[in-house]
């Protein structure tokens, strides 16, 4: 049988009865408020200080290459021309891309860097100067100038054919020349110094009056010679 859930008092009236139910459920509260109100309560697992905060200081993010700085980017931007139309397809404007080198810390171009290496912030950006300046009607080389005015010889994949950088170009085919030139001296050279060595040789296996004449030898000495070749036959 159940008892009743109060108990009739001395004075008449009645007191509320404490079950084993509502202890626990009030033992449950009462810890979740000390945990609440705690000084130094670990944060939930997976959080960083300072995540949730804005302008909260962030690390070099890091790439293929290594750790990078978006600082490495600088923009290259041009107000569009008066009227401008694109000044080329996106397949041209890809092989300019090709031309340009990424400031990433890699050795790739814009180009291949950006369709490969999807971790890097550098070349969306410039990527995304090469289709402003496209847009505003911009040649190529008015755009590869107008990098190298931001981030000067660098940002180029090869150097440009002028000044010293002509030198770059010049000195591997003439050094390759005159590398070709010397060998062809050295080989006729070679060729006559052979020749003229098999000459008094020809000459003493001919035979007759006429191969003696180049000989330096005596007149018995040629006989002798002359008789033991015979002889052989």
């Amino acid at each position: 049988m159940r008892l009743p859930a109060t108990v009739p008092a001395a004075t008449g009236e009645t007191t509320p009865r404490l079950t084993r139910r509502g202890f626990l459920a009030a033992l449950g509260a009462g810890m979740t408020s000390v945990l609440a109100t705690t000084p130094g309560t670990a944060a939930p697992q997976g959080s960083q200080p300072g995540a949730d905060q804005p302008g909260a200081q962030q690390g070099p993010r890091l790439t293929m290459s290594g750790p990078m700085s978006e600082s490495a980017y600088r923009p290259v931007q041009r107000p569009a021309k008066p009227g401008a139309q694109a000044s080329m397809t996106a397949a041209d404007r890809d092989a300019l891309e090709h031309q340009i080198h990424c400031q990433c810390g890699c050795t790739l171009d814009v180009y291949t860097c950006r369709t490969t290496d999807f971790t890097c912030p550098v070349s969306p950006a410039m990527h995304a100067d090469v289709m402003q300046l496209v847009a505003g009607g911009y040649t190529g080389p008015e755009i590869i100038a107008a990098f190298r005015a931001a981030y000067g010889e660098r940002v180029l994949m090869a150097p440009t054919r002028e000044g010293f950088n002509w030198a770059a170009y010049v000195t591997p085919f003439v050094a390759l020349g005159a590398g070709a030139g010397l060998v062809a001296v050295l080989i006729q050279r070679w060729k006559r110094a052979a020749d003229l060595a098999a000459q008094p040789i020809a000459s003493a296996t001919a035979g007759g009056h006429a191969a003696h004449a180049h000989v330096d030898a005596t007149p018995e000495e040629l006989a002798r010679l002359d008789a033991a070749v015979r002889d052989d036959r």
